[in-house]
This record gives structure tokens, sequence and C-alpha cells, in this order.
């Protein structure tokens, strides 16, 4: 069936289910997560208008991913590749943009490398974090350049919620160990958490027949929060990852760091504020045989809010300053920009019916002023079912390859988008299900092009139309506890009329897990259709579908072991080709096998 066609079906059934879920709605309705990546505040995920998908503590824990972006994998709306396993180059396509266009946040901090204009990810260390939100459609109202996809933020541990500390060690295959350890406490109104993490493999092969290529990790994150007299408080948190990863030709040592200062101070019963100063770097030195380069990105901000209330309505105000800064090996034009922006959000709620409205101001000197906007309606059918419509436009700015790298353009404009979505959701005592129609259009898209000359260099010459259709569901019950999410996807080249390159038009993913007792035990399924390697669509890689499975058995007061297969059927699959001509593809690893043990000190 094609992606057209089957989107009439998906928005049927949800239309559907309000009637088989009659019976079962109730007063005590569960509760909705409440999530802050979608709007400049908390808010229920019902009430932000968005189509959001939250991965708990629990979630994580349970799953024990080896990478971040195993999270992430087959979630609505997300596709991921990779250039092989265990800290190899990998990409995010958010409702199939470029992987530039998904804004990666950590604990409100803006982490991607200004060079390439995408985030690190595999570099990210997962085993770290207690939370993560994944927000689709257009953002660049609220947060600028890159939310045009949509936008992860994962939240680090919090120091009031962790236990009073844990030691974990583990091993598996391909000569995998790593351990971690961390702390909580409390002193007056302050609390701390420190919590630190190495890890280390041989790795596998990253391209057909293949050399294993090897993986080592060593990453910590220390917070601080003091609570004010005042009702506010003031934070401090710092993430840092680095280490080494092998690759086909060469290898890199990495570094990736966040550190972030908050302040957030009532000033009257209708009036708060906060302050957060912040820098990210993304840095590396990569070294071959025949030669070896430092990219090193470094980018500050400052940004102000303003919170004004009054009954149930709420007005945001806030200004940001943020300069990037690039050094190295490589000698660009410019070294250095700053954007300034003004910024603000109305939510109006009028009983079952909430308006949502924002607008943003961004001023770059070296690309020039962007103004984005959105607006969002939702309506509450009763306690359990709600609708929304909502546009919204977004921008991402030209990387300073893009501008500035020996051959670059610094003549191009910032691609430009609009995302129109319709939306419907049910929550219930048990069980929830969320579906979404969307249609996004980007202009300008930048792309790498010969001139006449022959030689290449980027070019706002692309336009793409992108349509899809997102559902997903889950259920709470009696010890069960599941998650289903299907992706339908038409990423069109509109000059070509090609499917986008590395974009899956499918995508589903299936987590089941049980608590027995002391034990617990779970897995997932995720499946791809083909997708193509190339822009003129005549190199196709064939989709897939891989099996994890996992158990955790809690063998004594505060100790537990945990054993996880990931690719359990030991698929042999690609979503990246690595050369054509010879017929070499980037290899995701096989059948992978983690145990660990774990003490939580309380």
């Amino acid at each position: 069936m094609s992606t057209a066609k089957a989107l009439p079906v998906l928005m049927l059934l949800p239309l559907a289910l309000p009637a088989v879920a009659a019976d079962e709605a109730s007063d005590e309705r569960k509760l909705e997560p409440i999530v802050v990546t979608a709007t400049l505040g908390p808010l229920t995920a019902g009430e932000s208008l968005s189509s959001v998908t939250v991965i708990d503590e629990e979630t994580i824990r349970e799953q024990s991913p080896s990478e971040f972006t195993q999270l992430l994998r087959g979630q609505p709306g997300i596709n991921v590749t990779g250039n092989g396993s265990f800290g190899k180059t990998t990409s995010v396509y958010t409702r199939g943009t470029a992987n530039d266009s998904t804004l990666l946040l950590v604990d409100g901090v803006r982490l991607r490398s200004a060079t390439s204009g995408g985030p690190s990810w595999q570099y990210f260390p997962v085993e770290l974090i207690e939370r993560v939100e994944i927000v689709r459609g257009a953002r660049s109202s609220l947060y600028g350049s890159d939310a045009v996809g949509g936008v992860v933020q994962a939240f680090t541990l919090d120091p009031e919620e962790t236990p009073a500390g844990w030691v974990e060690a583990g091993a598996g295959n391909f000569n995998t160990q790593k351990g971690s350890a961390g702390v909580a406490a409390r002193a007056g109104n302050t609390r701390f958490s420190l919590s630190g993490l190495h890890k280390e493999t041989d790795g596998t092969a990253v391209i057909t027949d293949g050399d294993d290529r090897g993986f080592r990790n060593t990453a910590g994150i220390g917070r601080v929060v003091h609570d004010l007299d005042s009702g506010g408080e003031a934070s401090l948190v710092m993430v840092q990852s680095e280490g080494n990863t092998e690759y086909e030709g060469g290898e890199i040592d990495f570094m990736i760091r966040t550190i972030g200062f908050g302040l957030e101070t009532p000033v009257s019963d209708y009036w708060r504020h906060s302050l957060q100063f912040s820098e990210s770097r993304d840095e590396t030195d990569n070294v071959t045989p025949t030669f070896s380069s430092t990219f090193n990105t470094r980018s500050r901000a400052a940004r102000w809010d303003n919170t004004f209330t009054w009954n149930v309505h709420e007005l945001v105000v806030g200004a940001e300053l943020m300069t990037d800064e690039v050094s190295g090996t490589t000698d660009y034009a410019e070294t250095s920009r700053t954007n300034t922006a003004l910024y603000s959000q109305l939510r109006l709620n009028f009983g079952p019916t909430d308006l949502l409205l924002s607008v943003r101001g961004d001023d770059n000197e070296a690309y020039g002023k962007n103004e984005t906007g959105g607006i969002a309606l939702g309506h509450a059918l009763d306690r359990s079912h709600r609708v929304r419509i909502s546009y919204g436009t977004s921008f991402r700015a030209p990387t300073f390859n893009d501008l500035y790298f020996p051959g670059a353009n610094p003549d191009l404009e910032a691609e430009e988008s609009g995302t129109v979505e319709l939306g419907a959701s049910g929550h219930y005592q048990t069980w929830f299900w969320d579906a979404a129609l969307f249609q996004l259009d980007v202009d300008n898209l930048i792309a790498w092009s010969p001139t006449p000359s022959g030689l290449w260099t980027p070019m706002n010459v692309n336009e793409a139309r992108i349509r899809g259709a997102e559902f997903s569901a889950g259920f709470e019950r009696d010890g069960w506890r599941g998650d289903a999410a299907l992706t339908l996807l038409d990423p069109e080249d509109r000059e070509t009329g090609n499917r986008l390159q590395r974009r899956s038009g499918k995508t589903l993913r299936l987590d089941l897990s049980k608590r027995v007792g002391t034990w617990d035990f779970g897995g997932t399924v995720v499946a791809e259709g083909y997708r193509y390697d190339d822009r003129a669509n005549d190199d196709r890689l064939p989709g897939f579908a891989t099996l994890d499975l996992r158990a955790g058995w809690r063998f004594a007061p505060d100790w537990s072991t945990r054993l996880t297969l990931a690719n359990v059927l030991d698929k042999e699959y690609s979503t990246a080709r690595y050369d054509r001509q010879n017929d070499l593809d980037y290899v995701a690893a096989g059948r992978t096998a983690m145990l660990t043990v774990r003490y939580d000190i309380r």
C-alpha cells in the first residue's frame, strides 16, 4: 500500500478507537506525562498541542541501550542511520528532515557541531540520563535555527529523584566492558549528584568484510541545585563525554561538553523570570595514514525568559544571545558569528479549548534575519479525547562548512519551511493512543552541487515536500507494559520527484515488557522499509527488522542483574552505503550481548 493511500486509513483508526474504549474511560483517567520541551514551560502532553514521545527512566533502565540512538530508532517520525556500530557517525532524521534539522538539547543547552551542523549523537552517554522528550514539528519560533523537524531533549539525573548512589559493572561480546557509578546527597537547601561512566569495546566491522573497529568512552555528569528562600532555585550542570572511535581508514579522538547555569526566581505572584548561561563544545581530532585534521566548535548562549500568568492564561517573553566559534586545522573565511533573538509565546485557555501562539525573530550577522511563528488550536472532546491542529514555520541556518569552508558559498540563505499538522489523541486509565497527519514544505534546501566550472559548492537549489502519518499507542496493566509506533512517510525532492536519500518510507517499533515478582522480561522489534543512498534513487538499500530481548532479576536487597541481547536473530543490515562501485555497505553489529550487575546505595 502506498503512503498516500495509507494516510486516510491511518486516520480512520483513531476515530474508531473512542467507541472501543468508551467503557474503559472513567473519572480516574491515567495522568499524561508533563513535558517542557514542546512549549516554554511545563504542560501535559495533551495541553502542549504537539506530537510528543516521552521515554522515562524506567524504560531506559529496562532497555539498557548501548547507544543513545537505540532509544530513538523507530519512534514516531524518527529514522536513524549509522556508519557502523559502537560510536560511529550517526544521523537522526525527524519527519524526513536532514540530520542538522533536528535540535538536540541537554538540560536546555543546545549541543551540536557548528561546522557540520548536526549533533554528535554517537558520543552522548545514554547510561547517564533519566528521561528523553521527542517533540516533532516546527519549533524555530521557540528555539531558533535547526528545529525544523523537531527537538530531542535529554535530561540528566535529578539530584532530588536519584537514589543515594549506585555502582554498576558489565561485560559482553566483542570484548566489551563498562562500569558506572553515581552518588546523590543533600546539605540544607543544596542538593547535588555526580555520576560517571567508562566503556570500551573492540567493536565489529563497520563495512562489508572489514576489520573490527573499536570504541572507547569516558563520560561524567555533575549537577548542583540550590533552593532559594524566595521560592526559586539556582542550578549548575556539566556533561562531558570524551574518548576514541575507530572507523574504516582512521580514528577520531572526540570530546563533547555542555555547561549550564540557571537561575529562576519569582518577581511577584504573577511574574517569574529565569536566566540561563551556557556553553557547549564539540571537538574532534581526525587521524588517518595520510592526513590529520582538527575541528573544534564552541557555542555560548545567554537566555532570559519572563513568564506572566493571569487566571489560566500565560505569556512568555524572552531574549537570547548566542555566539558560535570554530577553530582547527582548516582556514575558515570567518571563525565566529553572533545571533540575537527575541521571542514570545501566548497560551490561552477557554475551558476545553486551548490556543497557543508563538513568534520569534533571529538576526544573525552571517546570513541575515529570519522571522518564524506558530499557531496551534486544541479542543478536548471529553476527559479522554482531544483533537489538535497547528501550523508553524522554521529555518535551518547554513553551517560554517556551508558558508566559510574553502570552496563554500558565503551568499547562502537559510533553509525555510512550513509545517501543518492535524492530530488526535486518547488517554484512559491503562492505555493511550495518538495519531497525526502532517505536511512539511522546505524551500532553499541547501545541497552541494556542481558549478559550470565543475567545482562543487553548496547552493540553495532544492525544495522538498514531506508528507506523513504517525500513530502511537501504549498500555500499562497487571505488570505488563507495551508501546507501539508506526510511521508512514513520503519525503519527496521536488526538483526530481525522487525520495530524499537515506529516508525510509515505513517504520514500525514494538516494545513489550512484563514484571513477575523479582523478575522482568522484555523485547523490542524495529522494522524499517527500504531506502535509497543516493539522490537519483539508483542505489537501493533493502528494508530489515531486528529483535532485541532482555531480562532483569533483583536477586537480593539493592542488588540486580540484567542481560540484554540486541539483534537476537543476527540480522545483517545496512542503513548507508560506503562504496557503491565496490558494493561495500556500512554494516550494523550482529548479535550483541551484555550482562550487568548493579548495587543501589540507599
